[in-house]
């Protein structure tokens, strides 16, 4: 089965309310939630980036996460939410070279356990919109797992997803290759410059989160119409 129609999520956040034993995420879950037919043009929509200290979920932790709500008209600049997490262990020197958050950083941020509240209450019932699924979700997953036991699920929209299909050809064969054609980039930037989008500085949560809002912004009004149903997105 198609991915991004395998779950009804209303339904799914209706029975985990019903299961969960945590408050916060049993709020989280009771909020009113947007089914596959709704419009575009009518959903809240929340961008997140995560920077973490390695790519594996299993074996790496959060150090920063950025949210910035928005919708197909506007983004909310001024409810954005920016969080250092200090993660159990050493910070890896690979990461801090990417990231640039230091063990001085990170020093007094509170633990992953201490933000669940906070990050829940931002993220209920806004759908999220993340550039490449495989690391926010699952290290959220993971993250929630490990603070309290429980699973944490929620609908994702991917404009890395997006530009993949929108440009299913990227890789030219060896042939162009070898007249010099470049394979086409879905990275968050190159995507970016096809919508002739401002160039931000990366690996920030923040600013990576907002680049995420403008870049959905734009391939929605490029490719989609407002009126198109968030169930032909969402995973």
């Amino acid at each position: 089965m198609n991915e991004r129609r395998r779950t009804d999520w209303p339904q799914y956040m209706a029975d985990r309310a019903r299961s969960t034993s945590h408050p916060a995420l049993a709020a989280f879950h009771s909020t009113s939630w947007p089914d596959a037919g709704t419009p575009l043009k009518e959903l809240q929509l929340v961008a997140m980036d995560i920077e973490t200290t390695g790519l594996d979920a299993r074996r790496h932790a959060i150090v920063s996460i950025g949210l910035v709500p928005f919708t197909l008209e506007r983004i909310y600049t001024d409810r954005a939410w920016y969080q250092l997490v200090r993660p159990y262990g050493d910070l890896l020197p690979e990461s801090v070279t990417f990231h640039h958050i230091t063990h001085s950083d990170i020093r007094q941020a509170p633990r992953f356990a201490e933000i669940i509240g906070p990050l829940l209450e931002r993220l209920a019932g806004k759908v999220v919109v993340v550039h490449y699924r495989k690391i926010e979700r699952p290290f959220l997953d993971e993250a929630v797992k490990h603070a309290i036991g429980e699973s944490l699920q929620f609908p994702v929209i991917d404009t890395m997803q997006i530009e993949a299909d929108l440009h299913p050809q990227r890789d030219p064969g060896w042939f162009a290759r070898m007249l010099g054609r470049q394979p086409l980039s879905i990275r968050l930037a190159d995507s970016r410059s096809r919508y002739r989008l401002p160039l931000y500085q990366a690996h920030h949560a923040l600013t990576d989160a907002l680049a995420t809002a403008e870049l959905f912004q734009a391939q929605v009004a490029t490719h989609f119409s407002p009126d198109a149903q968030v169930g032909d997105l969402w995973y």
